[in-house]
């Protein structure tokens, strides 16, 4: 083995969240919960990389078929403008994944077949939500990014759906943010990315998120696809490992706190004030109400399933899972918080984070039952297993593709009608470069993809009108966390609205690419 060869061997697993279950039927219009946002790795290690930080999966009650909301902070394959500080993506899927929407403008398939492109709309006037995902600011060290969907009557249901008899429901499930600098709505999906696959199936029609609510208990985890690590023999063929260094932030009174208030609302917590809002009553104050709210206490000791698989030929793996319990206990900070406290011997202390232990023995590998890899010290790895050259550092990859949509092509709903001012720049901290354009809202390419007449659209326009003019950026929406701090988005996505177009405006993300003004790293 050299030190400097690829890993095949990978870490596989989740860390599971033990939150309350038995939620009321009633608790289905959305859910808002604090994450902390961290560098899970030390040195970004290429594209094979893959994990979320903890976060959930909403479906809609009593779901024929697997379509939901997931998404939220991590790394993904297709990252495109990758640093060790994690994006955030909507994930909306499609039933039995079909589709898949992640931003305004992103989403799986091409434009000209698009498979999700069209399935978020953008809502806030101020905050960009680039097509690689919304950024969090470089130097997060575990504080909290409160997030969650809420349903706001933003459309109205129909009997119809692409003039057939199929129902198109006014469910429009809405991006709130909780951040340092920036809180409330961001987008939303369109009812239609859920209502059209009841043309193709007429089981799934008026029973998926755009009819239905949302089933209020969900499951919460940590969900890591691959993380490298390296398998190595000594002379008696005992079986040594050791993967890249794993960061988890200390961040608060001394230990880490994964989840924080994931709470549910029904139609009293926001749905009911916005819907008279809309109706010709007093102005909503965007403000969730705690009386139509309730906050899931943490309930049991969570547990990991990680594990280290080692590929042995003809698709077939080698699985033992980590002794996790051997260096982290999990702790019910309060009972709204779950995190962990962790064991010295084997995790060491960096910063404001911890290192999990990096060097691992394989004990009983004659039964798959009860193998597992156990921590040791870094003297315990014999020497001929070169486990201690390894290196896991950043890899040289080819330089990224632009994201790219239809925007110069004068015959694509990107020009017609097309937008109002631009193009603008926008430098990220991850060495891209976005350009975006002003469009008023209901002239966005999102919504006419979204089988709405020109009527419905203007509807649209004018609920979003009142948002703009009533919603700031600065004021309280969701409840706010009572341990902890907020974390900082990207101020590069934060932006200002043209003059005179303040109202009614949203900026769309177009393409993005690699900067010339900015290195593609991280800043350390």
């Amino acid at each position: 083995m050299k030190a400097n060869e690829e890993a095949k061997e990978y870490v596989f697993g989740y860390l599971i969240l033990p939150v309350e279950g038995g939620i009321d039927k009633s608790y289905g219009y959305g859910f808002s919960m604090y994450v902390p946002a961290w560098p899970l790795l030390m040195h970004y290690p290429g594209h094979n990389f893959q994990s979320g930080l903890p976060s959930t999966w909403m479906f809609a009650q009593n779901s024929p078929v697997y379509s939901d909301i997931e998404g939220g902070l991590g790394w993904w394959r297709d990252t495109r403008f990758p640093t060790e500080t994690p994006k955030f993506i909507m994930g909306g899927v499609g039933p039995d994944f079909s589709e898949v929407a992640n931003a305004p403008g992103r989403g799986w398939g091409t434009w000209e077949e698009p498979r999700g492109l069209y399935g978020v709309a953008q809502l806030s006037n101020c905050l960009l939500f680039p097509l690689d995902g919304l950024r969090i600011k470089d130097g997060a060290k575990g504080e909290l990014l409160g997030y969650g969907y809420i349903n706001l009557p933003l459309a109205e249901p129909k009997e119809k759906t692409n003039g057939k008899d199929v129902p198109t429901g006014g469910n429009c499930w809405t991006l709130f943010i909780n951040a340092n600098n920036f809180k409330g709505p961001v987008a939303f999906f369109l009812p239609y990315f859920w209502s059209k696959h009841g043309l193709k199936n007429p089981n799934w029609a008026g029973r998926l998120l755009d009819s239905k609510p949302a089933d209020p208990n969900r499951a919460v985890q940590m969900e890591t696809q691959w993380i490298p690590c390296r398998v190595a023999k000594d002379s008696k063929g005992n079986l040594y490992a050791r993967i890249a260094e794993v960061l988890f932030p200390i961040n608060h009174d001394g230990v880490t706190v994964l989840l924080h208030r994931d709470t549910v609302y029904n139609e009293k917590a926001l749905w009911e004030s916005v819907k008279a809002w809309f109706s010709g009553g007093h102005p909503s104050s965007g403000r969730v109400d705690m009386r139509g709210a309730y906050v899931r206490r943490i309930k049991g000791r969570g547990y990991s399933t990680w594990e280290i698989r080692i590929p042995v030929g003809k698709g077939k793996e080698m699985r033992a899972r980590l002794d996790w319990e051997s260096f982290a206990t999990p702790i019910i900070v309060d009972e709204y918080t779950y995190g962990y406290k962790w064991n010295y011997k084997f995790v060491r202390k960096y910063c404001d984070f911890v290192i999990l232990p990096e060097f691992y023995r394989l004990e009983n590998s004659d039964d798959p039952k009860k193998a597992k890899w156990v921590p040791i010290l870094p003297e315990e790895v014999p020497p001929e297993t070169g486990l201690k050259e390894v290196k896991f550092t950043r890899p040289i990859e080819p330089e990224p593709e632009p994201f790219t949509t239809p925007i110069d092509d004068p015959k694509s709903c990107w020009r017609n009608p097309g937008p109002v001012a631009g193009p603008f720049k926008a430098y990220l901290g991850d060495g891209s470069v976005v350009t975006y354009y002003w469009y008023r809202f209901a002239d966005q390419p999102a919504l006419l993809n979204a089988d709405l007449t020109k009527e419905e659209r203007e509807e649209m326009q004018k609920r979003v009108e009142l948002i703009h003019r009533h919603w700031t950026k600065d004021r309280e929406y969701l409840p706010s966390p009572t341990v902890g701090k907020l974390v900082d988005l990207d101020p590069a996505q934060i932006v200002k609205p043209p003059k005179g177009l303040e109202v009614g405006y949203v900026p769309i993300v177009v393409r993005q690419e690699l900067s010339e003004q900015k290195p593609l790293r991280q800043k350390r």
